[in-house]
């Protein structure tokens, strides 16, 4: 059977709030590195989190899956666990071994894409405990913003800020070494394809996301 793809269309609500995450990354780096807002970065990092959970399943319920969303969701979402660890370390708020856990994850995980390639995959299924580690490292950036300040109740939600970050970066690890054996049995068990299938592979990924 053909794979079904999804419709070829921009204007649907999910990319709406997608382009909407996507300027708000930049307006983030500003009020907090330039005016030193922590109010208006936790807003826009509580409203950018939520509109990330938002847009799936808006795109379920009125069936508004596009081609365009299925390359800008992920590519946004990779653009903010970037951006805000590097703007909070330079911020004095998370240290940066932290920051260089993250981007060192991610570096070795992309690395691995040209194996997958070679093998005719364009990707390995995302585990549950992916998921559940994005979602924390996502929830603790904002408490721990919020624990900047010099009160009871945002120390208490700076130490909660912190509870999800340390077990988010840990599942954040745990996953890479997850994918890193799955990783290994493809290499082991399945033949590299013929270059003429590799090029086709690697153009349809770049197509469809």
């Amino acid at each position: 059977m053909e794979p079904v793809h999804p419709p070829n269309r921009v204007l649907t609500v999910p990319n709406l709030l997608s382009a909407i995450r996507l300027t708000l990354i930049p307006a983030f780096v500003y009020v907090l590195l330039v005016r030193h807002a922590d109010g208006w970065a936790v807003a826009i990092l509580v409203f950018s989190g939520a509109s990330d959970w938002a847009d799936g399943k808006i795109a379920r319920l009125l069936d508004q899956s596009s081609r365009l969303g299925v390359l800008l969701d992920p590519a946004v979402d990779r653009l903010y666990m970037v951006t805000i660890p590097v703007v909070l370390a330079l911020s004095g708020i998370v240290p940066w071994w932290f920051v260089v856990t993250l981007l060192a994850r991610d570096a070795l995980l992309a690395a691995t894409l040209p194996l997958l390639w070679s093998r005719g995959l364009s990707a390995l299924p995302v585990t549950y405990i992916g998921k559940a580690a994005t979602f924390s490292l996502m929830v603790g950036f904002p408490f721990v913003l919020l624990g900047t300040w010099d009160t009871l109740w945002s120390r208490v939600l700076g130490a909660c800020g912190w509870a999800f970050l340390i077990w988010g970066i840990y599942a954040y690890l745990w996953a890479f070494v997850l994918y890193a054996v799955q990783m290994t049995m493809v290499v082991r068990r399945m033949p590299k394809i013929k270059h003429q299938a590799h090029r086709q592979l690697v153009r349809k990924a770049s197509e469809h996301g």
